[in-house]
């Protein structure tokens, strides 16, 4: 592996534009559960009967009792040794040739952690759990209480308040997926962190940008199916293995 690192680490010094893909992995880390895995249900209710629109109409106060806790473990939580090195490639990127473009950090985690840690050119696919978003009349804004006072919350025009993440069933923000394809797109190393490439189309991001010539890594506990297409295959910590690229 240490051959596979000092190469990776290479060929990133190397590069004017970079793409990172994160996942649950990187957020697990420090202390986040995940959907997947032994940390997935609360209450015995999985995420999927949980994080649909379905859910939340026919019962609005359990959905947000289930994010009232998630925000209050995210809370707790501390961004770790990956998402700082994540931040630290960013700022070394953005002082270089291919300036602030030069680094894109694409999430599918809705914590926050990666703003926390200092990254600023972030792609939130999935949403940010820290906003809101009104069901009557649109308007958003960010709520950072915990726990919050009302579960659950109104907006001032009186209707329900929703967490302003994508729900299983409902679409991508179109804007953040349209950034997330045109860096991709031109990227010459991609690197797909704490993801288990299983949940498209965002993992369909790897492909697009090995098929536009870009070289690709992977960083994850697990294996993925991606494996078989990477450059460079890294299983372990993301906490461990990202500060050695730098």
């Amino acid at each position: 592996m240490t051959e596979s690192i000092r190469a990776l680490r290479q060929a990133v010094q190397e590069a004017n534009r970079i793409v990172v893909l994160t996942g649950a992995g990187i957020s697990a880390e420090s202390g986040v559960p995940t959907f997947r895995g032994s940390g997935g249900l609360w209450r015995n209710y999985s995420p999927e009967k949980l994080a649909t629109p379905e859910a939340f109409a026919q019962d609005p106060r359990l959905v947000w009792e289930w994010y009232n806790w998630r925000r209050s473990l995210i809370c707790q939580a501390e961004p770790n040794a990956g998402h700082l090195a994540l931040a630290e490639l960013e700022r070394r990127k953005a002082s270089g040739p291919g300036g602030p473009s030069g680094f894109t950090l694409v999430t599918q985690n809705v914590d926050g952690l990666h703003d926390r840690a200092g990254s600023r050119n972030v792609v939130k696919l999935h949403g940010d759990i820290w906003q809101v978003r009104c069901t009557g009349c649109g308007a958003e804004q960010r709520n950072e209480q915990v726990p919050l006072a009302n579960l659950p919350p109104r907006c001032a025009c009186g209707a329900w308040l929703r967490p302003g993440v994508v729900w299983f069933g409902e679409p991508l923000p179109e804007a953040e997926w349209d950034r997330a394809v045109e860096a991709s797109s031109k990227a010459q190393v991609f690197l797909a962190v704490g993801t288990s490439a299983v949940v498209y189309p965002a993992a369909g991001l790897a492909e697009l940008a090995q098929a536009a010539g870009a070289r690709l890594a992977i960083v994850n506990a697990e294996p993925t199916p991606l494996d078989a297409l990477a450059d460079w295959v890294l299983h372990g910590k993301s906490g461990e293995l990202l500060p050695r690229l730098l």
